[in-house]
């Protein structure tokens, strides 16, 4: 019986990584799926994805600005009314 090669490459946003799994003369399929999967563990593609996929953009510096001077104005308009006994303050614990 011939050896099989299983070659699957795996596919990133940037870059492409290949991960070789071969399929020795008596293994079952279970085996070789097994091996498969702790090879891609080990070559850490999973944590690179997933670092891409939930990475947050910075925002810029105008756009913090601008999120900044909005929540000081809230902030005093809360102030305001709470001087005003329109709002009840919020005790902290």
């Amino acid at each position: 019986m011939a050896c099989e090669k299983i070659p699957v490459l795996v596919y990133l946003i940037h870059m492409a990584t290949n991960v070789e799994v071969v399929k020795t003369g008596t293994e079952n399929s279970m085996g070789v799926l097994r091996r498969f999967t702790k090879r891609v563990q080990g070559s850490g593609i999973l944590p690179r994805v997933r670092s891409i996929r939930y990475k947050n953009r910075n925002k810029s510096p105008g756009t913090r600005k601008k999120m900044t001077l909005k929540k000081l104005n809230r902030r005093k308009e809360v102030d305001l009314l709470i001087k005003l006994g329109k709002m009840v303050e919020k005790n902290s614990r």
